[in-house]
Order: structure tokens, then sequence, then C-alpha cells
């Protein structure tokens, strides 16, 4: 039973893999309401690459400065 769960999930992503990449995910999210759970996710996941990138730059700015042996 489960392998033929995980079969048709196989097909159904194969079939609309490609159309997936020519959506415009952002203009979806922000048409939806504030409250809506994918707004949520879209907005944290969002905010965490931000985080990342500036915890990485201060990460290298401090190795980069420093004198290490």
């Amino acid at each position: 039973m489960f392998a033929a769960v995980l079969v048709g999930l196989a097909v159904l992503a194969r079939l609309l893999g490609p159309k997936m990449q020519n959506v415009d995910w952002e203009t979806k999210f922000e048409r939806m309401p504030d409250n809506a759970p994918p707004k949520w996710m879209f907005r944290n996941i969002t905010a965490i690459r931000a985080n990342t990138d500036r915890i990485l730059e201060l990460a290298e700015q401090t190795t980069t400065g420093s004198t290490l042996p």
C-alpha cells in the first residue's frame, strides 16, 4: 500500500514538476491573506535566509579581520 502511494506521488511529481518551475510563488503568497499559514512560512523562510546571510557576513568579517596563526 505504501509503495503504491509513493509511485503515485512520483508520477504526479513527474507530470507537474516542470509546470511548478514557471509559477511565480512570491506573487501567489503576496495575494494570500495575512493569516494564511503558507504566507507565514514564506515570510519566516525569507527572514531566516536574510539572518543567515547576515551572520555569515559577520563571521567572514571577524575571521578576515582577526590575526589567527
